[in-house]
Order: structure tokens, then sequence, then C-alpha cells
């Protein structure tokens, strides 16, 4: 592992994560730093990496710069340090801001802009990614590191984050509707509650990780499930008459333009 300086912009939920999984990848303590105005950030931050809060004046010292923060408060995050930016290596988790954008508040030229997902925060994220034109293939080989140790790590054009935005970024609080729905109906069937829904929470993550595992497309997996006139293609039925893929499909398109709104 070389010994670049990291230093984190925000030190909220996903870049303790962040840090947390480059901790446990081999990254050093001397090598990452944050910094985060809120108080409540830095103590949570402290308490989950045993690492203290940075001045932020440390940032002068990095080479790679990650910035956390929410959209709303880029500009007054990045107040005063653009002269400090323009030579480093910048990857941006803020949603909804752009590699233009970017540029223009950071002077780099070196710019990743990044989607990661909520199960980022247990190793088991999925992160979309695209680069300025100016990247190199050693910077994408950095940030592979750095956001490869809290899940998958997938470039794509910049025009198609939005569309990983809706699927990857949205997608887990449609999946977590599914459990409680999954477990509600297992309620309603005559289980306990606390048995429902780690049933249907266990279904939902063996199916996923079978998916992961298998050569198989997931139609050909659901119908090895079916057996004609059985209990599974009764309950398909019921979703299809509901339109249930058509709803998820709707709900990801939903969640993309929104996010293509919300960026402009």
């Amino acid at each position: 592992m070389n010994k670049e300086k990291i230093f984190f912009i925000g030190a909220g939920k996903m870049a303790t994560a962040i840090v947390k999984g480059m901790l446990n990848n081999g990254f050093s303590t001397e090598q990452i730093s944050a910094f985060d105005i809120s108080a409540e950030a830095a103590a949570h931050f402290q308490h989950a990496t045993g690492m203290e809060i940075a001045p932020e004046d440390a940032i002068t010292e990095a080479d790679i710069v990650v910035i956390a923060v929410k959209p709303q408060m880029l500009d007054a995050a990045l107040s005063g340090k653009r002269n400090v930016l323009q030579k480093k290596l910048i990857i941006s988790i803020a949603a909804g801001v752009n590699l233009k954008k970017l540029g223009e508040v950071t002077t780099s030229k070196r710019l990743i802009r990044v989607m990661p997902n909520l199960p980022a925060i247990i190793g088991s994220g999925v992160s979309g990614y695209a680069t300025s034109p100016d990247i190199t293939a050693d910077d994408i080989k950095t940030a592979e590191k750095i956001m490869g140790s809290i899940g998958i790590f997938e470039g794509v054009p910049e025009k198609m984050l939005d569309a990983v935005t809706g699927l990857s970024g949205s997608g887990p609080a449609f999946v977590f509707d599914f459990i409680q729905a999954l477990a509600d109906g297992g309620v309603a069937a005559g289980l306990p509650r606390n048995v429902a829904l780690k049933f249907a929470a266990a279904t939902v993550a063996g199916a996923a990780k079978l998916t992961q595992e298998s050569d198989l497309h997931p139609g050909e997996l659901r119908d090895q499930v079916m057996s004609p006139g059985g209990t599974t293609a009764e309950g398909i039925k019921v979703l299809e008459n509901s339109a249930f893929r058509g709803s998820v499909i709707n709900a990801v398109i939903a969640a993309a333009l929104k996010s293509e709104a919300l960026s402009k």
C-alpha cells in the first residue's frame, strides 16, 4: 500500500464508513485525516474509527481530498481552499454535484464523482463513479483502493450517474420496503413478527447472494422455485396482477429523473 495522504472534508456517516473500510484494507491512520464543523459528527467519527478529528489546515498535506459534505454545504466547506485543491486528486461523494461544478469550486482537473449507497456503512455498498478527462489510470487505481473498501466500485459515463442513483442509490429503500412487506405477509399468514422479519431479511439476502454467485438469469432462478400450479406460482400471479415489476421499474426511473432534475 502506498503512503499517499487522504483528507476528508466532512466526517459524517458515509465518510466514517469509508475510513473504517480503508483501515480494514491496509490504510494506516497516519495516511488519513478528516475535518468536520459538526461536533456531533466529529464525536461519532472518533468513536467509530478511533481517530481524532484533524485541524482544517491539515488539508495542505494531503495528496487526495475526499469531499463528503451535503451538496448545499459544498461552497461553504470549500471556501478559501481553491488554491490548495488545485493540484490534488478530488474524490467527491456530494450527491448531485456534477464534474463541471466540482471543477469550478475546486479548480482541480483531476476529479472523480462517486455515488455510493447506504449499505456501504457495512462494507457492502455499490458505488458508481465518473471521471474528468485529466484523470489518470493511477488516479483510478487510487480511488478503487479507497472506495473499493466499502464495496463494488464501477465506472460509468457521468450521464449515467442519475440512473445509478435511481437503481443503487435509491434501491436499498425499495428493498427495505419489500422486506417490510414480505414480513407483514408472514405475520398475516400467522408467523410471529420477530420470526417473520428475520425470515424476510434472510430470504432477500440469500436470494441476492444466489443471484450474484449464479450464472443463471434471475428469471431462471425464479422458475426453479415455481412448480406448475404450486404456491409460488399463485403468489407470482398476484404480483403480476398488481403490476409489481412495472412498479419497481417505474420507481427506479422516477428516482433517476428526480436525480437529473436536482443536479441541474
